[in-house]
């Protein structure tokens, strides 16, 4: 739908929650549909907030260091439009804001505080808690491990990798080939790379001679792809475990994928280049068929037990009611994560009712936020389009909430590659600007009823006419200017944080080095003494 002419261009000011791929995708694809030169264009506005100091999310917070993301540029062009915003070190109000915040110079504010300033808003906040474990199973999740190498500020620390020769990672999934192979690649390699120093004198230390990575399934239902389990099985100095051939058999039907990775495994190791000074020889291996139910620590080290499993019709884990214990030194939770829900409270309370696969029905009782679903750990929504539950305990209904938005594993759940994080955010994109400029959008639609949503009332706390375009909050206004002892980054601040880490690492001879808050900090204060 081409843009209005100036007679019925309406404001576009849009705040975006999150700063990484979703999110900037999602900003890229609203200004380029509504062009500078256009009516509607020169009425549109995107305001970016997030609550780290720094962009870009997982690109820069999640992707393995040895893995970097070549989409930076292309979110730098999106804030290098003038009607971009960023406000980052803003944390807004979540069920985990009981914690401190990550720095005391963070700005601290409602979602409510951005409805009277933006007629739209996009959730793009990702999936930041890890899925919940078994009641008796005690494990560090991988999200905490991730945190660790790659210098996010919720770090928790360092994992006692000084007193751990065993390791044992759950899940058979990208993540866990990621801290698998990080642990076993020799720190001199790795200290060229975009690694924080603390992390590789930790590294150095590490003690770690075997890793087992269990899943529930079998090897042609690993989620894991070929190019991380080529690059695992590349290295010199670590060495896969050989799998029984009866369990490598190609099923029928299976994808390409599936049969380059069964076709790898069968292969083996197969090391390339020579091993540094600093290596030491290590071994990994897979586990199938295994579902952990319950840890014992005993004697400093750690029982886990599994029910063995084997696979039903459908290619689903199927417990046989045998069980295994296994013996390690420590345990890593790597089964996915879950968005984590704004602090607003609903007016009534929700019944949620769900079913097992065995047939077995729970039910839950929540106020918590309306706008989020705690059964699938995201943001309840309609192909993108944001629904509130508003229940009693006979007849929840849900509404649409006008103008609101979620895109990314926030609406979807942790699952997808960048590719697919660009098409779902673009999809979104696309459906908020057919929404706003469309003079005849109903949600009475099809679409909308197939979904099983009110299909007449809806909720609309974004306001249509905001006073002005360029207009913030009033406390991320002063803390970017530093007042009050608050900081909002924007976004040539971090451009200047950035050029520091560079030239730290270039002194170092890698890429960057990523700065702490406290580096940051005394970094802004040097640099306004100088101005």
């Amino acid at each position: 739908m081409p843009p209005p002419s100036a007679a019925l261009a309406r404001p576009l000011k849009l705040a975006v929650v999150g700063a990484g791929p979703s999110a900037f995708y999602a900003a890229s694809r609203v200004l380029a549909k509504l062009p500078a030169s256009t009516a509607q264009g020169e009425q549109t506005r995107v305001h970016m907030y997030d609550k780290s100091w720094a962009p870009h999310g997982l690109v820069r917070y999640g992707v393995a260091p040895d893995h970097p993301e070549n989409c930076i540029h292309k979110f730098d062009q999106t804030a290098e439009d003038p009607r971009f915003s960023y406000f980052g070190n803003v944390s807004i109000s979540s069920s985990s804001s009981t914690k401190s915040p990550p720095n005391p110079a963070a700005v601290q504010i409602q979602l409510s505080d951005l409805f009277p300033h933006y007629t739209h808003l996009v959730l793009a906040i990702g999936s930041a808690s890890p899925a919940p474990l078994p009641p008796g199973l005690q494990a560090t999740p991988a999200l905490d491990i991730v945190h660790w190498y790659t210098g996010h500020p919720s770090s928790q620390g360092a994992p006692p990798l000084d007193k751990v020769k065993h390791l044992t990672l759950i899940g058979h999934g990208n993540v866990s080939l990621d801290i698998a192979r990080l642990f076993l690649t020799p720190p001199s390699v790795l200290a060229k790379l975009d690694i924080p120093d603390d992390v590789i004198e930790v590294l150095k230390k590490s003690t770690v001679e075997e890793i087992e990575i269990v899943s529930r399934r079998g090897p042609a239902e690993v989620a894991f792809t070929a190019k991380e389990l080529r690059e695992l099985l590349a290295l010199p100095n670590a060495t896969l475990e050989p799998i029984p051939e009866e369990m490598l058999v190609t099923p029928p039907g299976a994808t390409r994928q599936q049969t380059r990775i069964l076709d790898l495994l069968r292969k083996g190791s197969q090391p390339k280049g020579t091993s540094p000074p600093d290596a030491r020889k290590t071994k990994w291996k897979l586990v199938f068929f295994r579902s952990p139910q319950e840890t014992k620590t005993v004697d400093g080290a750690v029982n886990i037990t599994y029910d063995i499993n084997t696979l039903d019709e459908q290619r689903r884990a199927k417990p046989t009611g045998q069980k295994e214990k296994r013996r390690t030194d420590l345990v890593v939770s790597s089964v996915g994560s879950r968005a984590v829900p704004f602090d607003r409270k609903s007016d009534t309370t929700t019944t949620v009712t769900t079913t097992s696969p065995s047939g077995e029905t729970t039910s839950k009782s929540s106020t918590t936020d309306p706008w989020f679903d705690p059964v699938l750990g995201r943001i309840r929504n309609d192909q993108g389009r944001v629904l509130a539950l508003e229940a009693d305990s006979s007849s929840p209904t849900l509404k649409l909430v006008k103008n609101v938005y979620t895109s990314g594993w926030a609406s979807h759940g942790a699952k997808g590659v960048l590719a697919s994080t660009m098409y779902d955010a673009y999809e979104v994109a696309d459906r908020l600007l057919g929404d706003h400029l469309s003079s005849s959008y109903n949600p009475t639609s099809s679409e909308a009823l197939s979904s099983g949503f009110d299909p007449v009332s809806s909720v609309q706390p974004m306001n249509p006419t905001p006073s002005s375009l360029e207009s913030a909050p009033s406390a991320v206004e002063s803390a970017a200017r530093g007042e009050g002892g608050k900081r909002a980054i924007t976004w040539p601040v971090w451009k200047a944080i950035e050029a520091e880490e560079k030239r730290l690492g270039a002194a170092k001879g890698k890429d960057a080095e990523r700065m702490q808050w406290k580096d940051v900090e005394a970094f802004l204060e040097a640099r306004t003494q100088q101005q």
